[in-house]
């Protein structure tokens, strides 16, 4: 039976919520009581696009213009390296077994699943945590892959499966063909956008299991890693995808 991580993660979470810890040990915070609901999701959405592509104009401030400025650093680094890097997955049989498990589809299913599962099983539970944390991950998501298309439509990177044995790994920009409406690049990778959004909103929402934040993060890297391995993306897409994801979250839509 093929189990995707993000489910896997969601049955050890569920498992954990049946000795939740005392009150004292997670108190609230008005970061989490930002309100969300089904009725507010398509505002929330609209109000988090807006604080995202306003973003630049918070460069000025240098708590924000450091970090800034080490990911699109560390960003061009990896494309340099991308040449490099990429023809060894791309001809390389040590993956297989991996890139079965962690296949495009079974990651695509695991990350729809886990916000409607939390949804239903904070449903059963009558747990109005679990609930807001599904309509967060949802959010986040949504927003994330609308940035996701409009970069991929601005920048439409080739894929390394598209290229061909001995071909061009450092001319890959401007030139990848397909619909506007799914994006036309490889840059950055969807799947580990989508799968550290809500690794972030479960691990920002749920800090006192300590164990929590290293099993979303470790699963959300995982997800990343099979990209490269399944020559779908780069090493550089997937990084970015790893820090739009985690920036999205955890600043638009936890506002934290």
């Amino acid at each position: 039976m093929k189990i995707t991580p993000l489910l896997l993660f969601l049955s050890v979470l569920a498992a954990a919520q049946d000795s939740p810890p005392a009150e004292s040990e997670s108190p609230p915070t008005a970061k989490e009581d930002r309100s969300v609901s089904w009725k507010e999701l398509l505002p929330n959405i609209a109000s988090d696009q807006k604080k995202i592509w306003l973003f630049p104009l918070q460069l000025g401030q240098p708590r924000v213009l450091i970090p800034t400025a080490a990911v699109l650093g560390a960003t061009a680094g990896l494309v340099a390296l991308d040449p490099h890097d990429t023809p060894y997955f791309q001809h390389t049989n040590a993956f297989s077994g991996f890139n079965k498990a962690f296949s495009s589809s079974n990651s695509t299913y695991g990350i729809i699943a886990v916000p409607v599962s939390f949804y239903l099983i904070g449903l059963a539970r009558k747990d109005s945590k679990m609930q807001k944390t599904a309509l967060f991950a949802a959010e986040a998501v949504a927003n994330a892959e609308i940035v996701t298309t409009v970069f991929k439509d601005v920048d439409r990177r080739i894929r390394p499966a598209a290229i061909g044995k001995g071909g061009n790994y450092s001319d890959t920009w401007f030139d990848s063909p397909g619909s506007i409406l799914r994006g036309r690049g490889s840059f950055p990778s969807g799947h580990t956008i989508a799968a550290f959004s809500i690794a972030t909103v479960v691990a920002r929402r749920y800090p006192h299991h300590r164990w929590i934040p290293f099993v979303a993060y470790g699963l959300a890297s995982t997800v990343a890693f099979s990209r490269v391995t399944l020559s779908a993306h780069f090493v550089s897409d997937v990084f970015m995808g790893g820090a739009l994801g985690y920036s999205i979250s955890r600043f638009a839509v936890l506002r934290q």
